[in-house]
């Protein structure tokens, strides 16, 4: 093989890799991925009670919205700092509400109680909500404006009882 014949055939190797590795890095959503600034999609899920919950509901709050599972480890992780953040700015315009993909609504409520989660959390087993939201690895947060924004976007764990967390949701509450 010639050099040029070489070089024709790495060419279109590494076109090949770069679309492989493009096509297969997508994430799963429904729709695109959201980009900071761009509304929320609205959705309603109903509770253990069967009540209707709206995101739509908590307009003029901030949201702290987070998709997670009992089977996930990384979920199981940040709950509790989870909770500790829901408890620390219940009385301020700021909610935490938890979006499970749990298809076992047994092993969903069991862990609810036993580790006393006192914020909001949904179940979403069909995982159409999380579609919307172009979620693709758990868990996945959400911070959605008073106006139903989209403030920021965080993949994976976090502590969220830290004092630069902290800092971030305070200044989210002092904006208008």
């Amino acid at each position: 093989m010639t050099a040029r014949g070489e070089t024709i055939a790495k060419l279109v190797l590494v076109g090949f890799v770069t679309f492989f590795v493009l096509f297969f890095s997508t994430p799963r959503g429904q729709f695109k991925t959201l980009a900071l600034g761009d509304i929320a999609p609205n959705f309603t899920l109903r509770n253990e009670e069967g009540k209707v919950v709206a995101l739509a509901d908590f307009r003029g709050k901030i949201v702290v919205l987070n998709y997670w599972a009992t089977w996930c480890p990384p979920c199981i992780e940040e709950m509790p700092s989870l909770n500790r953040l829901a408890d620390r700015f219940r009385d301020k315009d700021l909610v935490v509400l938890g979006v499970s993909l749990d298809e076992d609504a047994d092993a969903y409520k069991d862990f609810l109680a036993k580790n006393q989660i006192s914020f909001l959390t949904l179940r979403n087993p069909a995982r159409a909500v999380s579609e919307q939201y172009g979620t693709y690895k758990l868990p996945e947060t959400f911070v959605i404006s008073r106006q139903g924004r989209l403030l920021k976007k965080y993949i994976g764990p976090k502590e969220w009882d830290g004092a630069e967390i902290a800092a971030e949701f305070n200044a989210f509450l002092a904006a208008p």
